[in-house]
């Protein structure tokens, strides 16, 4: 079969084409590929740098899209099944490996590729805003990064929860897929973005802060909470891994709070299947539907790589098999 995998970890370039024998389904489902979703957890992976180190050469890819091609006995699927999954390795392939319990059909509303582009990204910002914030109607939510993948999933499952949405975006064309997205309002990182988020409420500030950028814009989002507020850490993009004094907590009444969505699932694996159910009625309603910012065929997913890596992606990346 056709696939990518990296013959060393030196950053997205190392990855390189490959023709490879069929994985052993091993008792899990295996999926003939459509799609295969790029996330930054794909471009950690390229240099050693993701909690997940596979020895090289691996084949990248935490999630895709297709058919069922062979499903194990009370798997509760079955071939030419249409399903989403999560991989976390292999997805760049014409064939890949899925546990049946990370694995959903795929929506009716849905394409393949939109299906590549849910699971990780919706799922966790569901965990962020439902489970770790819990996030209530009329509450003012804050998206930093709202354009990509993670930002655009949090900015339709805050307001499918009812919240108010301010996108932070740093171009006018990220600004404009953050409004498609549904954000609220969008507010500039390049102007005085720590003021206007001081202002909202009537002064209060931002009740949730969902922040996957991590340094300076971690610090100045702590100045931005409402009392009793929470600042959600989603990953650190940026770079810089930030540290918070602690009295500024306790003088503010505020919260910082972790968001591991795959951590979490180590120790309750009961949290997919209850986050797939929250979602079914986003997904019916239309609230929740990923955007497709830019796809690329398997030959060329090292462009796709390149494109998380440079922070140039907007909505979800997809590779197309």
């Amino acid at each position: 079969m056709r696939a990518q995998r990296f013959e060393s970890l030196d950053g997205p370039e190392s990855l390189r084409a490959a023709d490879l024998p069929l994985p052993e389904s091993g008792g899990q489902l295996l999926i003939d590929v459509v799609a295969a979703g790029v996330s930054f957890p794909d471009v950690l992976m390229s240099r050693g740098l993701y909690q997940m180190k596979p020895p090289v050469p691996f084949v990248p890819g935490v999630e895709v899209a297709g058919t069922v091609r062979e499903a194990p006995a009370g798997s509760g699927f079955a071939a030419g099944d249409r399903v989403m999954a999560v991989t976390m390795l292999g997805g760049f392939a014409e064939v890949a490996v899925a546990p049946p319990g990370m694995t959903c059909r795929l929506p009716e509303q849905f394409s393949f590729e939109q299906g590549a582009g849910f699971i990780l990204n919706y799922h966790t910002a569901h965990f962020a805003l439902s489970k770790r914030a819990a996030v209530e109607a009329g509450e003012i939510v804050v998206v930093h990064g709202a354009a990509g993948g993670v930002g655009t999933a949090a900015i339709q499952v805050a307001r499918s929860l009812g919240a108010e949405v301010v996108a932070v975006t740093s171009s006018a064309e990220k600004a404009e897929v953050a409004r498609r997205a549904g954000a609220t309002s969008v507010v500039d990182s390049g102007g005085d973005w720590p003021a206007e988020l001081r202002s909202l409420g009537g002064g209060r500030g931002a009740d949730v802060i969902l922040d996957p950028v991590g340094g300076d814009r971690f610090d100045e989002s702590l100045r931005c909470l409402a009392p009793g507020g929470k600042l959600l850490v989603v990953g650190f993009t940026e770079g810089r891994i930030p540290s918070v004094a602690a009295n500024r907590l306790l003088l503010r009444n505020i919260s910082v709070v972790g968001v591991a969505w795959g951590a979490w699932l180590g120790g309750d694996p009961g949290l997919f299947t209850a986050t797939a159910a929250a979602l079914e009625p986003m997904i019916e309603s239309g609230g929740v539907a990923p955007l497709i910012g830019t796809s690329f065929p398997l030959d060329d997913a090292v462009s796709a790589l390149r494109i998380i890596d440079e922070r140039r992606a907007t909505g979800k990346v997809i590779i197309t098999v």
